[in-house]
């Protein structure tokens, strides 16, 4: 058996190096904490090829002495814990590995000068010191990093192309850069001619406040992240919750767009991933996810942060109620949103009109028509025909209308109205509305399951939903499995206002609908619910995805694309949207309406 032995020093740094550095923006992101954590309002990064053969930070920060730079270059040297706790970590970086692991694995310049002292330099080639000695240098620190790997053929045969590193890096230095709006980034990249590009450039703020913050966000996401999004702010036994959160119009098809902070430290934590999934469970389809840039600031004995050498994850002391925080935080904030849809919504609309060229003498096979069947040429009347209070036939949607909608103080416009007045129907899917400055068009099947769903939440809140018995009970046949499967739950099931149980191996009989619901399709109902509880699996308990039952139930009970609705029922639509939270999208993602501005339609016949 081979005797046990102690590794040499360049050994060490180099399995080091393959914890902490296996790409540029590995390395990128340990020197600007490092630049971070010394103070510095300036930082500058330079980088050639992606990072791959060389990369720069410079930083005005405090700088060091020649003594101190030599011992940053050694393993497990550090300034960042003078008392030696690791509970009670308040830097960027601490674990002392940065500098020896990245200098082990390509040649590494470390310049720097103390606010008191002259400039000096160290050169380390692949773990070897080939210079130590006065430079000129201004105040603060720059480290070089080149040919990173150059030494490690099988490790820099692993990197990705030029361009995926440099994105790689992109992503590093925006994240650090939203975490500190009080100092100044600018990224820069070379290209083969010897020329270079600024890629990133975002001023200092004069404090890190809430509005610094806003204004840092909107300059690294886009102005569309900050028009599309709601501010978070919530405080809990003193745990802090703030950024800005996309509303759930305003989505991407991968998870990448999803900023997180730990006291100001980037994270890409799994639990934190996960209860921004579960906050926006019922608002967004399952392949699509939202935007957010959350910041959460805790006590430092409240986290650990020394449980992965790149210090991405952490470790709360109360998980549940940190996951509690976000959620609620979450809800509260896109509930305040209200009606509101992305404005890239109504953008993308516009862009897909195909406007007609002057020879054509016909606008399509048939004329748009109300939907009282009348012509374009006789407007309907509006808000003078509302009843007092309106049930839509079959669809359970019940609401009383605004005060004083008509008269001659209050001509029947649509000036008081977000979403305008209903001015008619197209193929009996959509409703135009019109309001004093553009045009709405809205899904009324995607509207109206949304406002379903959300009646359900406040009746499940409120202590259950109330059932309707069905005149006739309905036998619904399935497959054995499913048909187990409803019967099982057939107690939660009640809960939900839908009464079932066995009727036999391969059937259910169903009693009783929920009320909300009104006339429903019953056997499709209940078997997607059945295909529901396949999915979620017998651990889960309804209770536990009261969201996901409601929203099948809500998509069974809402009014459906093809019906022809009346101007009274289309305006009863838009009132009870503008009141209702969420009811920009439906239970889906998708957008309920879209808002095309005048201007723009102008601009559609030249007129602008």
């Amino acid at each position: 058996m081979p005797l046990i032995r102690r590794l040499p020093d360049n050994l060490v740094n180099q399995i080091a190096a393959g914890e902490v550095v296996e790409r540029p923006a590995a390395a990128l992101k340990e020197l600007v904490e490092n630049a971070l954590d010394a103070g510095a309002r300036r930082i500058a990064i330079d980088l050639q090829a992606g990072g791959i053969d060389h990369l720069s930070v410079d930083d005005d920060g405090c700088g060091m002495a020649p003594a101190e730079m030599r011992l940053a270059i050694e393993r497990h040297a550090t300034s960042k814990l003078p008392d030696g706790d690791l509970s009670t970590i308040a830097t960027m970086g601490f674990r002392g590995e940065a500098l020896p692991s990245i200098a082990s694995v390509a040649t590494l310049t470390l310049t720097s000068r103390p606010a008191e002292g002259d400039g000096w330099q160290l050169v380390i080639d692949n773990g070897r010191l080939v210079a130590d000695g006065p430079a000129p240098a201004t105040f603060g620190t720059r480290v070089a990093v080149d040919a990173l790997f150059a030494a490690v053929p099988a490790r820099r045969k692993f990197l990705k192309s030029e361009r995926s590193e440099l994105a790689a890096c992109i992503d590093v230095v925006r994240r650090l850069a939203m975490a500190r709006p009080d100092v100044a980034f600018e990224l820069r990249h070379g290209s083969g001619d010897g020329g270079s590009r600024r890629l990133l450039s975002v001023a200092a703020a004069a404090d890190a406040g809430p509005a610094a913050l806003v204004a840092r966000l909107a300059a690294l996401l886009g102005p569309d992240f900050a028009d599309n999004a709601v501010p978070i702010d919530l405080d809990r036994e003193g745990v802090l919750l703030g950024g800005l959160a996309g509303i759930p119009t305003y989505n991407r098809g991968i998870a990448d767009h999803q900023y997180l902070f730990v006291n100001r430290r980037p994270v890409k934590d799994r639990m934190l991933i996960g209860a921004l999934r579960g906050a926006y469970q019922d608002l967004l389809a399952r392949d699509r996810h939202p935007v957010v840039a959350l910041f959460l600031d805790v006590p430092s004995d409240f986290v650990d942060v020394n449980v992965h050498p790149a210090k991405t994850e952490v470790r709360f002391r109360d998980a549940a109620m940190v996951r509690g925080l976000i959620v609620s935080g979450l809800r509260r904030a896109l509930d305040a949103a209200g009606h509101r849809a992305s404005t890239q919504v109504s953008a993308a609309a516009l862009g897909a009109f195909n406007v007609p060229s002057p020879g054509l003498s016909r606008v399509g096979d048939a004329p748009m028509t109300w939907s009282n069947g009348a012509p374009l040429a006789e407007p309907p009347r509006l808000f003078s025909d509302f009843p007092p209070a309106f049930v839509a036939p079959d669809a359970g949607l019940a609401i009383a209308p605004p005060p004083a909608m008509s008269g001659p103080d209050h001509p029947p416009g649509a000036a008081r109205f977000p979403l305008g007045a209903a001015r008619g129907q197209i193929a009996n899917t959509y409703i135009v509305a019109e309001t004093d400055d553009a045009l709405i068009l809205v899904d009324q099947h995607a509207a109206h399951e949304r406002l379903t769903l959300e009646r359900m939440n406040a009746a499940l809140g409120q202590g259950g939903v109330a059932a309707q018995a069905l005149l006739m009970p309905q036998v619904v046949e399935l497959d054995e499995i499913a048909a187990g499967r409803i019967a099982d739950r057939a107690t939660e099931l009640a809960e939900l206002g839908l009464e079932v149980e066995a009727f036999g191996p391969t059937a259910v009989l169903v009693r009783a609908t929920p009320a909300l619901l009104g006339s429903t399709d019953v056997e499709g109902l209940v078997r997607d619910l059945a295909d529901d509880l396949s999915a979620w699996g017998r651990a889960v308990t309804l209770k536990e995805r009261l969201d996901g039952i409601a929203a099948t139930m809500a998509c069974h009970g809402s009014v459906r694309a093809g019906r022809a609705l009346s101007i009274a029922e289309m305006n009863a639509l838009l009132r009870e949207m503008e009141i209702t939270p969420h009811s920009g999208q439906c239970n889906h993602g998708r957008p309920t309406w879209v808002r095309l501005a005048r201007t723009d339609i102008e601009k559609l016949f030249g007129r602008r």
